[in-house]
């Protein structure tokens, strides 16, 4: 074990070609024209994604869009009708002792067991996986201070707050030292503050020796403060892929905020009405929702011209809610 009580990468998944002298490391997470089919449903109808060693990726979509059927599938649980699935390069049927060292998995439901302690829902981790008695025991009472459960440590999980549990739940995921984690709406029954801490520990996991993160989500703003990339599910069909600027970009969805002289904003809003832009206008506050195209400095020109006392233009960035909206209104039309 390592000096800062994080334990060395487990021999089944090192990766070749960390040190340069070997062929490039598989990804992390790969999925290859996977398709999953329960009776009559299309579960999954060709996925292919893949995460990268060190990458926090972001996986998207409605309830029923094939998300949770997707860690399944990597976890093993599930079989792909078609396709191929791969932890760094294994199958999780053929190779599930060394996937699952290898993987961390955190659900909405906190995996722990009420009738235990927190020490001892550790313990059970450290011998499940085979890790030595002396270390196991010193990573789990690492684990424990480092989540702000010490002092619970010899407490039964039962009497636990719904945040306790799934901080402990993140720590039980850590004790083998995966360099994988797949957290599935990890956040979804927490209170703010609970969220915010389970949000730092994921941030501070993938930043420790290029550790990988698939994070399935319904909370956009927590996607997009943690993921590097995203993957957006549509009735099991990946619509789109990329860093949330960059779809950003290739949808023309962002804001463009005007503040004009109230009684003025009547008129600019005729103009931007007779030429065909998307806007929400609020006393001398105007926000063009769509503005993707649009030459700034020409507009602006207009206004003037229109007798518009124009105060302030500020572009603003689009956020990942504006990104995910427009492609679902895509494939709807």
């Amino acid at each position: 074990m390592t000096g800062d009580g994080r334990g060395a990468a487990p021999p089944a998944v090192r990766r070749a070609g960390d040190d340069g002298d070997g062929p490039p490391s598989p990804p992390a997470v790969e999925l290859d024209g996977v398709v999953r089919t329960f009776g009559e449903l299309r579960a999954l109808d060709g996925v292919t994604l893949s995460v990268e060693a060190g990458e926090v990726v972001g996986l998207l979509g409605h309830n029923g869009a094939g998300k949770t059927t997707t860690v399944r599938l990597l976890t093993g649980i599930l079989a792909a009708d078609a396709g191929s699935v791969r932890i760094h390069g294994m199958d999780p049927l053929v190779d599930g002792p060394a996937v699952r060292r290898a993987t961390g998995v955190v659900s909405a439901v906190p995996a722990v067991d009420g009738r235990l302690t927190a020490i001892q829902n550790l313990r059970f981790v450290a011998e499940v996986f085979d890790v030595d008695r002396d270390d196991g025991e010193r990573r789990a009472r690492e684990l424990l201070a480092r989540f702000g459960l010490s002092d619970r440590a010899e407490d039964k999980v039962e009497g636990f707050s719904s945040g306790m549990r799934q901080r402990l739940a993140l720590a039980r995921a850590l004790l083998p030292d995966p360099s994988l984690l797949l957290l599935d709406e990890p956040t979804s029954a927490l209170d703010p503050v609970a969220s915010r801490d389970v949000r730092e520990l994921i941030e501070r996991f993938a930043g420790e020796r290029s550790r990988s993160v698939l994070l399935c989500s319904h909370n956009l703003v927590e996607v997009q403060q943690l993921c590097d990339r995203v993957v957006i599910l549509e009735h099991g069909r990946v619509i789109a892929e990329g860093p949330p600027a960059t779809l950003a970009a290739e949808l023309a969805v962002g804001r463009l905020r005007l503040e004009v002289e109230r009684a003025h904003a009547p008129r600019a809003g005729r103009l931007l009405e007779a030429a065909g832009l998307p806007f929400e206008a609020s006393g001398g506050r105007i926000v063009l929702t769509r503005p993707g195209g649009v030459d700034v400095p020409d507009l602006i020109a207009e206004l003037v011209a229109a007798g518009v006392r124009l105060y302030a233009v500020t572009p603003e960035d689009a956020s990942l809610e504006d990104v995910y909206l427009a492609l679902h209104e895509r494939e709807r039309s």
